[in-house]
């Protein structure tokens, strides 16, 4: 490890590991230092999103979703099953084959590519220079022309409820419940707090869902967020909002949690599990030498300009470490733009459109303006939906549930946001994305042809019916 490198990556998560395949595909010589080890003590690569994040969490989503149709949905379609059960053994084992396939295309990847993987833990030191201590203790140090920072984020634990073995847990240890508990609570009703809330609900639990905020879904338009809160009141996911958790006592194999509701009452509720989804942090603890000159902030993310450099030339971070939404694809395209950037190359990220999703079934998924954002910005604008349930291919599948929504600029008729809940949103809103690069009008959408029957046709109708133009539905008629 004493050569020098073009570029030296901590971190191999989804924002590290794509930037370090991008940069050796650009010629550079590329390193990655990561810490995960496997049962063999191995490279576990993929970071926390495919270990014990993004791509776990989905595969009990699929199949929690899949026991959840067998037991509820098969009926309408005249399919009957008895004694139908869920062996979660199973379910872990499966979710664990599946981090591990994807572990390995990860390690294919680096040597296809010919990144150098380095098994320990990174620290930046002055004059681009990083300790690396490997998992017997011994530390050594290489230099990088260019270091890049992709270290990731941590769950936040609170005060009120301190984990407590596998009573108590983060989202780490909400996939690995061996067993499906009777009376689940989540404190939380994020993106993470509902997708584990929505697992164990679909096998069995009785799931609560506790939130502070007093608003579902603050940072989704809100519109589609009172829709899904229906739509998972109908599921029986009890979510309670203004909910402020203030303390939890252990009793045997069962937490009383305390909380004060939003008419100022001190409640409690007692559960057999709690799963404690308040949030993330930046994993930024002990990266950095004294010396090596990298600024902060408050919450202790990383201080970057647009193009992710830090206030040390040549020194970069990424992904969950710095400002903005922390999510996978985010840090990917980062990762992609630091290695165009360090190549020489012209290269920006379009932080206006980064796509979030919520994994539920059915999905909940954004892009671009809500509109209670432009509204606050003074933009005239106009608005489209349609339901899934004049969808015939929604219909026909037995997944009506929701709708679609495309803001236009009222002048320009350029599309400012394309918010969905229902089925497969999350590829939905993807188009609008894609429409929305392009800098696509709400008419170039609804002059599109989809084909039928299709999801799709939900995105083509409300882009039709921001002009009131739609096809299957009654028009509100304009004023």
């Amino acid at each position: 490890m004493s050569d020098k490198y073009d570029v030296v990556v901590i971190g191999a998560g989804p924002a590290g590991y794509v930037c370090a395949i991008r940069a050796a595909q650009l010629g550079l010589k590329t390193a990655c230092i990561d810490k995960w080890i496997d049962d063999k003590g191995k490279a576990k690569l993929g970071g926390t999103c495919l270990n014990v994040g993004c791509i776990p969490s989905k595969a009990l989503l699929d199949t929690s979703h899949k026991f959840h149709e067998a037991q509820k949905g098969f009926k309408v379609h005249g399919i009957s099953m008895d004694n139908l059960s869920i062996n979660v053994g199973e379910m872990l084992d499966r979710k664990n084959k599946v981090i591990k396939q994807m572990n390995q295309g990860i390690t294919g990847l680096f040597k296809a590519n010919g990144v150098t993987s380095i098994l320990g833990t990174g620290k930046v030191l002055a004059g681009k220079q990083v300790e690396v201590t490997d998992t017997d203790g011994k530390t050594s140090v290489i230099s990088a022309e260019n270091i890049v920072i992709a270290t990731g984020s941590q769950p936040i634990n609170i005060p009120p409820t301190p984990l407590h073995e596998d009573v108590i847990v983060d989202s780490t240890g909400a996939l690995e419940f061996t067993e499906v508990p009777k009376r689940l609570g989540v404190i939380g009703a994020g993106v993470i707090g509902l997708e584990l809330g929505s697992v164990w609900s679909r096998l069995g639990s009785e799931v609560v869902v506790l939130e502070a905020q007093d608003s579902f879904l603050a940072l989704a338009d809100q519109q589609i967020a009172k829709e899904s809160a229906k739509i998972f009141k109908k599921q029986k996911l009890d979510i309670r909002l203004g909910a402020r958790v203030v303390g939890s006592e252990l009793k045997g194999k069962e937490v009383d949690v305390r909380y004060v509701g939003s008419d100022g009452e001190e409640q409690t509720v007692t559960f057999d599990k709690l799963i404690v989804a308040v949030g993330r942090r930046p994993f930024t603890e002990n990266l950095f030498a004294a010396d090596a000159g990298i600024n902060l902030d408050e919450r202790g993310f990383v201080f970057v300009d647009d193009q992710c450099r830090t206030d040390v030339p040549g020194v970069y971070a990424i992904g969950d470490v710095v400002r903005g939404p922390m999510l996978a694809h985010k840090g990917s395209e980062e990762g992609v733009m630091v290695a165009e950037l360090i190549a020489g190359k012209v290269a920006q990220v379009n932080y206006e459109l980064v796509p979030s999703v919520i994994y539920t079934h059915p999905e909940v998924a954004w892009a671009g303006k809500t509109e209670e954002e432009v509204k606050a910005s003074g933009e005239e604008y106009k608005v489209g939906t349609f339901p899934f349930a004049a969808i015939g291919r929604a219909v026909a599948s037995n997944e009506a549930d929701g709708m679609v929504k495309v803001i236009a600029d009222k002048k320009t008729d350029r599309v400012l946001g394309v918010h969905a809940v229902g089925p497969v949103a999350a590829e939905l809103v993807q188009q609008g994305v894609i429409a929305m690069e392009f800098q696509a009008s709400s008419e170039d959408l609804a002059l599109t042809m989809f084909g039928h029957p299709t999801f799709g046709e939900a995105l083509h109708e409300a882009a039709l019916a921001v002009d009131g133009h739609a096809i299957h539905m009654p028009n509100r008629k304009r004023k």
